[in-house]
């Protein structure tokens, strides 16, 4: 009498084999995608730090450090008092004179949106308190409704348009 091998066990051990690798090549890629999405920072996290440093710079009177999160750009805009002011020269000027008296940013963190409105372009919409005074004068307080622009560069995101809105009363 002669055993004979299963042979219908045998004809699946071969799938099971290939099913097994697909399975752990599968799981391994599906793990790659989650550590590397990780390891990259999203664009809204990269604006909103590029926001809180351009906070932080202002709140510091830091011209120079200001200017490197402007785009140099003749298009740079800024919307002051109701007036325009274009191009990073002009914008710098104007930040001196007012580093001369008190000048304070108070962003709501809790408020902060960021919409990404193209590739490699955001829109920060944030309700910011200011304190704004003439050196030698009392500072005044007012609420604005803070809008900019950052376009990403091969430098990292800039901002491309500073837009803030006064705010109505609370």
């Amino acid at each position: 009498m002669s055993i004979r091998p299963n042979s219908k066990a045998n004809q699946f051990e071969p799938r099971r084999g290939r099913v097994a690798r697909c399975f752990i090549v599968g799981l391994t890629l599906m793990l790659f995608s989650v550590v590397s999405k990780t390891a990259v920072a999203a664009p809204e996290d990269e604006v909103r730090s590029a926001f809180d440093h351009f906070v932080a710079f202002q709140n510091a009177h830091d011209v120079k450090a200001v200017e490197s999160l402007l785009l140099a750009s003749p298009n740079f805009l800024w919307i002051t008092r109701g007036a325009p002011v274009w191009g990073v020269d002009e914008a710098l000027k104007r930040f001196t004179a007012l580093y001369a008296g008190t000048w304070r940013l108070e962003p709501e963190p809790s408020s902060l949106r960021i919409t990404m409105i193209g590739d490699g372009v955001a829109q920060v919409y944030v309700p910011i308190l200011f304190t704004i005074g003439a050196a030698g004068q009392p500072p005044q307080q007012t609420r604005f409704l803070m809008n900019q622009v950052l376009v990403k560069t091969p430098s990292g995101w800039r901002v491309s348009s500073i837009l803030p809105i006064p705010a109505p009363a609370q």
